[in-house]
């Protein structure tokens, strides 16, 4: 299951463990952006594929989609959290509706869908949660209030998570990003020196294959040569 794939670092994750043969279940909130996501997939997948439409946000809405995954495909054996967006203003500009937005999506409904899939993970040989942070987690930024308060909380949401869950047979992963190439908050693509999509997809499949002994439970990727 991963949320928000339906573009960028989402789709990208979707289309490599496609590839690699598993049952891949995605989500977004825009019907025209998971059409096109279920056709790509659908042209490479080696087993199945489904997509449905969620709001993160809403607990009701993450509660009716894994139960939906479960009639589709059964219970997920893997939980990418990737679902995320950023508003970059300064705080005295941030209105209420920027602050609810950024943590409701980027924090809340991470643990949203953590609890949806806990109750199906646990004790369960192999299962594994992925949380796509991002380095403005550890860096604060100017106008980067909510969006470093909500990936500050996400490390310390998966941290914790991680040691609630150890001997659950049930392993946590936190990947945090720099500059990745996509058009996330609205910025164009284009910058060659960013990281991938791929590349963090890469990173997933490495995790998910480590043995199940091994537990690498923070990863930092960074461009190699950042824009001067």
């Amino acid at each position: 299951m991963i949320t928000g794939a339906t573009r960028g670092i989402g789709l990208a994750i979707a289309e490599a463990l496609a590839r690699e043969g598993m049952n891949v279940a995605i989500c977004g909130r825009s019907q025209k952006h998971l059409e096109a996501a279920l056709g790509s997939l659908r042209d490479i997948a080696r087993g199945k594929v489904a997509g449905k439409l969620a709001d993160v946000r809403r607990s009701t809405e993450v509660a009716a989609l894994f139960a939906w995954v479960d009639e589709e495909l059964g219970a997920p054996d893997v939980l990418v959290n990737n679902a995320g967006l950023g508003i970059f203003k300064r705080t005295a500009e941030l209105t209420v509706e920027d602050w609810e937005e950024t943590i409701g999506t980027n924090l809340s409904g991470v643990f949203f869908c953590c609890r949806e899939a806990l109750s199906r993970m646990r004790n369960r040989a192999g299962s594994y949660i992925i949380n796509i942070g991002s380095l403005a987690g550890k860096n604060a930024f100017a106008g980067g209030a909510a969006y470093n308060a909500s990936k500050f909380g996400l490390n310390g949401f998966s941290e914790a998570m991680m040691l609630d869950h150890r001997y659950e047979d049930v392993r946590v992963t936190q990947i945090m990003p720099g500059s990745v190439n996509t058009a996330f908050g609205g910025e164009a693509k284009g910058a060659d020196w960013k990281i991938a999509p791929e590349d963090i997809a890469a990173v997933v499949l490495n995790l998910l294959q480590m043995s199940e002994r091994t537990l690498i439970s923070r990863v930092e990727i960074r461009p190699s040569k950042p824009s001067k």
